[in-house]
């Protein structure tokens, strides 16, 4: 079968290739330019704990080691400190990465996997697709058509593939801007992000009343100042004087050495396309959205855009395209990013000094400041990770079902699991492997030896019913897992978001939300028991 095509040699488009590539999916990555970023100090991204993890496990690399993980959070308003957190093992902070760092390392993984292509100098023009795949052609030095069995727009906001689709991208342009700077100078709060609106000293941008200093490492930050609304000239000069300013406001004195690497102007539009899927070719990342004020990070949902999007192509590549299986990419994944949108779109008239909804929205400083805060460390409506509620391959009407720490839809917790082969993992590190997880909480069973408890108990059932499913499945057993009982059966998807929690070992359940989960109609208990017996898949 054909390759899948990648039109999008960005992060969204080289974590979709490695995705593909961990579950045996062919593919060519079309990228446009010479297969290297420019460096730009200046042009960072955070990551989500879980995001960081998914990038590590497809790369290879300990991020950690070439960003840095935020030991903590700070934010004021004028001298007034409003919140403090301190991040740890049990809440680990938020990864701030130079995004040119992050397409290297993405792109040295790409050069050692055989399944995966990169072909430079490669600009799409023309698409075209018919019932059993896709062609493309790219223009360069050489003209080419490539042959694809679907292709993926992660071709960012001017995306060539949305427009050869005629979809529409409406939204608003320009809701922000924000000046930026990459510098090296020592901060009075090390390893730590600062959000500080209404600092009490004068600025050279009247109105510029809201600073983010966010931490790098070798000394190096990223510092953003949000900008009077209109398209005013930000002038190198206007620039050095707002960093000097804001460094000797945060230092109470003169200002200190620092080193100027890197400026620009950050706009941040808020747009989302229609449609993200047209027959074989979908879109994913800022071809497919735009969103960014408040803190909220476009490109971690781009990455869960890929995380989304890859199982189920490798679904559609190795067993035969199912229709709802691929619709749901783009149910799952456009609701998710809507509600984040709207979210912002509903806060910003009033974080930003006006508008209807303010006798909505808690109106003390702590209430506003709540809302800033959830944007940029990945919680509540502007920042948690999106649970696919309403999703159409959630299953319908298990008897067992019973509620754990985990919301169905929401992404699993990280816990210690044994796997077939005895061996002790993380459940994350087991996620993306072209395979369903099926998860017993057996506690007693860590400290025994596996072949002691793996023939014993509802463990022979369990994997008889496990061997039965319609689709590949791992085995796993875990010690615990928050506010699941003993013998509480997990089903997870390869993407880490929860199925279902049974109680118990009940195939007829476990079977229909596995074929749920593949975008089949639940079957009924006598038809799932009947085909659990089978054996077959």
């Amino acid at each position: 079968m054909d390759p899948v095509i990648i039109v999008g040699a960005g992060p969204v488009g080289l974590t979709l290739a490695l995705a593909l590539a961990r579950q045996e999916v062919p593919s060519v990555v079309l990228d446009e330019g010479p297969g290297k970023d420019e460096p730009r100090a200046a042009r960072t991204v955070v990551l989500r704990e879980d995001t960081a993890a998914l990038l590590e496990r497809l790369s290879g690399v300990p991020l950690a080691g070439v960003g840095l993980r935020w030991a903590g959070w700070r934010s004021m308003r004028r001298r007034q400190v409003l919140r403090e957190v301190t991040f740890d093992e049990t809440e680990p902070g938020p990864l701030h990465i130079a995004q040119h760092v992050l397409t290297t390392a993405l792109r040295a993984a790409l050069d050692r996997e055989p399944l995966a292509k990169v072909a430079v100098d490669s600009r799409l023009d023309a698409v075209e697709q018919e019932r059993s795949g896709v062609t493309a052609h790219t223009r360069g030095p050489k003209g080419t058509w490539w042959r694809g069995s679907y292709l993926i727009g992660c071709d960012g906001p001017r995306s060539t593939v949305r427009k050869l689709l005629d979809i529409r991208f409406p939204g608003r342009t320009a809701v922000e801007r924000h000046a930026v700077a990459a510098l090296r100078t020592e901060l009075p709060w090390p390893d730590r992000a600062l959000l500080h609106r209404m600092p009490p000293w004068r600025t050279s941008w009247p109105m510029a009343g809201e600073v983010t200093a966010r931490p790098l490492p070798d000394d190096v930050w990223r510092l953003d100042w949000l900008l009077p609304q209109g398209k005013d000239l930000v002038t190198p000069e206007l620039l050095v004087a707002q960093v000097r300013e804001t460094l000797a406001g945060w230092a109470g004195g003169p200002t200190p050495p620092y080193e100027l690497l890197d400026t620009g102007v950050h706009t941040v539009h808020h747009r989302l396309a229609r449609r993200w899927r047209v027959g074989r070719v979908l879109l994913a990342g800022d071809a497919a959205h735009l969103l960014g004020t408040l803190g909220t990070q476009g490109l971690d949902d781009g990455l869960r855009d890929a995380d989304n999007l890859a199982w189920k192509l490798a679904s559609a590549w190795h067993h035969g395209p199912h229709e709802a299986l691929l619709d749901s990419y783009q149910t799952e994944r456009r609701a998710v990013v809507a509600a984040r949108l709207r979210a912002a779109d509903q806060a910003l008239p009033v974080l930003r000094g006006g508008g209807g909804l303010r006798a909505y929205v808690p109106g003390t400083a702590r209430g506003h400041d709540a809302l800033f805060s959830d944007g940029h460390l990945g919680r509540g409506a502007l920042g948690a990770p999106g649970v696919y509620t309403g999703s159409p391959l959630a299953p319908r009407h298990l008897e067992a079902e019973v509620p754990v720490g985990t919301t169905p839809g929401a992404q699993v917790t990280d816990v210690r699991v044994t796997a077939e082969d005895g061996s002790f993992v993380r459940l994350r590190d087991r996620l993306g492997r072209n395979a369903l997880l099926v998860v017993l909480i057996a506690p007693g069973t860590g400290v025994w030896d596996r072949k002691h408890w793996v023939t014993a108990g509802v463990m022979p059932r369990l994997a008889a019913a496990v061997t039965a499913l319609p689709y590949p499945a791992e085995l796993l057993v875990a010690e615990s897992y928050p506010g699941a009982p003993a013998h509480t059966v997990l089903l997870v998807r390869p993407d880490g978001h929860l199925v279902t929690a049974l109680s118990g070992v009940r195939p007829a359940d476990l079977y229909a939300a596995a074929e749920a989960t593949l975008g089949g109609a639940a079957k009924t208990e006598t038809e799932a028991e009947a085909g659990a017996g089978s054996g077959a898949r």
